[in-house]
């Protein structure tokens, strides 16, 4: 939940929880009398009131979903979420609290008629509940017509140890009937990463307290950082509570969280908003050109269209007529409770209707017998590079009849190879403008615009300048392809030894090149670079002068000097969040420190140390 740590807004401001992790205040009896009282006003007369907050989509700025919180009746002292839970459990009614929340969160939901997932609080203890299990929560959701695959069971935990068999036996139980499963509040609590591993959840949550302030806190940035990694290997998607400012959503953003839910994106209403607002999309569709931008943007998800699909039962003739109606459409996906199972071609539907007597004789007949039961079906995150080559050596038919887009195996939308090519070119055409031509790493513009990105983020990083040591005298005795040979050696050199996920290289200009690290083995992977150039460096030169190790050449005053071998120096600059403010000042911070590093003779590392804080 991604709610206030105090009053109506705290963590435990959902009707999920169980309240009790410190003791109950005491209270009189009177006191304990009258919210006793006020307690069964609340149960007899369906006293609550709904709020919803919205979650988003962190790539495509739509809201893909709602927590459901509570409220009770705002004249009452148990208004507050947490005195209203607290009273229930301190009377033993907080299952029959906990159903009554439910119940009036999604009739609420249905009345407001909102799209996406709804996220529905229920604590572990309710869950393996036999009277909870017996399916009303089902029932109810049939009732109101909503599919269960829209319903996330959203578990906090609240006390420090669960029967976990037991508690895995329940929710495979409700997976079966549909429903997905989220652990809230991760990184806060008892044990919930064990939860995560004994109950494999669709969603994981990160707890605010890893979230608010993570772009001035590196702790705060590796344990996002490193959740985001579990949760990839695993097939989990993670949703990041309590974004308040812009800055802490771009580094969400920037570490590839799918899902962000906080203040600065909407707070928890009884009539929630339904589209995000426009600061909050051009924030994260803000586009920053550079070499591993792009690689990590370029999925199949940037090509998606929404083709609504038909199931293998739909008859023949209601194909045929949605093909007649639509003439751009040219392949429709065939999907059985959200799983795709074949794709109409529009060519060889509208071939057979115009054979004689297909329309008496097969019209009625459901659509599975004129589908191809083998289409291309692709994950959602597939990269569009991979893409390309799947369809290349898949066949010539699927540049025609398109694939199916998935999430995680169930249907999201079609793609076609016409929006393949087109994204494809766009990305070719605007990394080759600002490319070096040399090397085809990213120049000056994407750089710079890098490098405020980050600062603007407040994303620690490590600018490092690489530059070649003696490589004037190296073209002159060896000549200008040699040279290009050489740079291009140590372009290649230094993206392998690069994070592509995390780290930004570009060139430049000549034998200068910088990388943005973000990994924080940063230093390792340098002195790794400096031993590597000096090893293959060597192939360029003759058996004499590595016999020497340098030659004699003239000076630019004429005069014979002794140049050792071309070796590399790198200037390090570590950036940590309020010490630089632009590009220039670390433009100019890493230039001097690059000065330094060649005072050492041979290949070396210098690192600025003196502004860091």
């Amino acid at each position: 939940m991604s709610e206030k740590p105090l009053g109506i807004d705290s963590p435990l401001a959902h009707f999920g929880a169980s309240v009790l992790r410190n003791a109950m205040p005491w209270m009189n009896d009177a006191e304990r009398s009258r919210k006793s009282q006020l307690l069964q006003d609340i149960i007899e007369n369906c006293a609550l009131t709904a709020v919803y907050q919205p979650i988003i989509d962190m790539n495509s700025g739509g809201i893909m979903g709602y927590e459901g919180l509570i409220r009770g009746p705002s004249d009452s002292p148990l208004h507050a979420p947490i005195a209203l839970l607290q009273t229930a459990e301190m009377h033993g009614r907080l299952f029959e609290m906990e159903c009554l929340c439910r119940k009036v969160t999604l009739e609420s939901f249905v009345r407001l008629n909102l799209n996406g997932r709804l996220f529905l609080n229920i604590s572990p203890e309710c869950l393996i509940e036999p009277l909870f299990k017996d399916g009303e929560t089902l029932k109810l959701i049939h009732s109101l017509g909503i599919n269960p695959d829209r319903i996330i069971i959203e578990l906090t935990e609240a006390h420090p140890t669960y029967d976990y068999a037991l508690l895995r036996e329940a929710v495979n139980h409700y997976r079966k009937m549909g429903f997905r499963v989220a652990i809230d509040d991760l990184g806060e609590g008892f044990s919930n990463l064990r939860l995560w591993s004994e109950l494999s959840p669709d969603f994981v949550k990160i707890d605010m307290h890893f979230v608010q302030g993570i772009n001035q806190d590196s702790v705060k940035h590796q344990f996002v950082s490193s959740i985001q990694q579990i949760a990839d290997r695993t097939q989990t998607k993670v949703i990041a509570e309590g974004i308040e400012t812009f800055a802490e959503l771009a580094v969400i953003k920037n570490l590839n969280i799918a899902f962000g839910q906080g203040y600065l994106i909407g707070r928890p209403n009884a009539n929630p908003i339904v589209s995000v607002p426009t600061e909050i999309v051009q924030a994260l569709t803000k586009s920053f050109k550079g070499r591993g931008l792009f690689q990590k943007n370029a999925v199949a998800r940037k090509i998606l269209r929404n083709i609504a699909p038909v199931p293998s039962g739909a008859p023949n003739q209601s194909v045929f007529q949605i093909f007649t109606e639509n003439p751009d459409l040219h392949s429709l996906p065939v999907v059985d409770a959200l799983m795709p199972v074949g794709l109409l071609k529009r060519h060889h539907v509208i071939e057979n209707f115009a054979k004689p007597f297909v329309h008496e004789l097969f019209g009625r007949k459901p659509c599975s017998t004129m589908m191809d039961a083998s289409p291309m079906i692709v994950d959602q995150n597939i990269s569009l590079h991979d893409l390309s080559n799947l369809i290349v050596s898949s066949g010539r038919h699927h540049l025609l009849d398109g694939f199916i887009i998935t999430d995680h195996g169930k249907y999201v939308g079609m793609g076609t190879a016409h929006d393949l090519m087109r994204e494809i070119t766009e990305i070719q055409i605007n990394t080759a403008r600002y490319a070096n031509p040399l090397t085809l790493l990213p120049g000056n513009v994407p750089i710079n615009e890098h490098i405020d990105m980050l600062l603007e983020t407040s994303i620690p990083f490590c600018a490092c300048y690489c530059d070649l040591d003696n490589f004037k005298p190296f073209n002159d005795v060896y000549g200008y392809r040699k040279g290009d040979d050489m740079i291009q050696l140590c372009g290649e050199l230094l993206s392998d030894i690069c994070d592509a996920e995390r780290d930004f290289i570009g060139h430049i200009g000549g034998d200068d090149f910088i990388i943005l690290f973000q990994s924080q083995d940063w230093q390792k992977r340098c002195n790794e670079a400096l031993v590597r150039f000096d090893m293959m460096s060597i192939q360029f030169f003759s058996e004499e002068h590595r016999r020497e190790k340098g030659y004699t050449t003239q000076d630019r005053r004429g005069e014979r000097v002794f140049v050792p071998l071309t070796s590399l120096s790198i200037g390090a600059v570590p950036a940590s969040p309020g010490t630089y403010d632009s590009h220039h000042e670390i433009s100019e911070a890493a230039a001097i420190a690059k000065k330094n590093a060649k005072r050492t003779p041979g290949s070396s590392l210098f690192i600025e140390r003196r502004k860091q804080i």
